[in-house]
């Protein structure tokens, strides 16, 4: 769908900390993984090259909410949804939950990220750009009711 992305991931070793627990800082990381999916799913880059211009998606917020832990070994999913396609940023939506041996999920992490389109200034500057046509053809605003589903999206 345009508006949302699963993806899966297994714990590794160094992601966790001294406890064997994920250290919290990587579920940032597993949001901008399933933000990398997401965009490879719907034939757009992440960051792009041309000569002379840089552009990519910087982050102007994230949050994450921990709600159980993850251990080493654990396969993760991490459920992204678009909350708002806006001229220069998506917000996103995001559900991270450990896959449990009867097939169940149980919810670890919950999560928003806001993310602006810019370019990189030859001056080391960034500047935020509009959207272009292809972001706005190929990214929707995802539906309330899969937003508000009380297992994520």
């Amino acid at each position: 769908m345009p508006y949302e992305h699963r993806s899966k991931h297994i714990i590794q070793f160094s992601e966790t900390d001294m406890a064997g627990l994920v250290h919290f800082s990587n579920f940032f990381k597993y949001m901008e993984l399933a933000e990398r999916d997401f965009f490879a799913a719907n034939n757009l880059d992440l960051i792009k090259v041309q000569p002379g211009e840089l552009t990519g998606w910087p982050r102007a917020r994230a949050e994450c909410k921990f709600t159980a832990p993850l251990r080493f070994g654990d396969t993760i999913e991490i459920h992204l949804a678009v909350k708002a396609v806006k001229d220069r940023a998506i917000d996103y939506q995001f559900r991270i939950y450990r896959s449990n041996a009867d097939k169940t999920l149980t919810q670890a992490g919950k999560g928003h990220m806001t993310t602006i389109l810019a370019k990189l200034n030859e001056d080391g500057s960034l500047q935020s750009i509009e959207l272009p046509t292809e972001v706005y053809e190929r990214i929707k605003e995802a539906p309330m009711e899969v937003l508000q589903r009380p297992d994520g999206v």
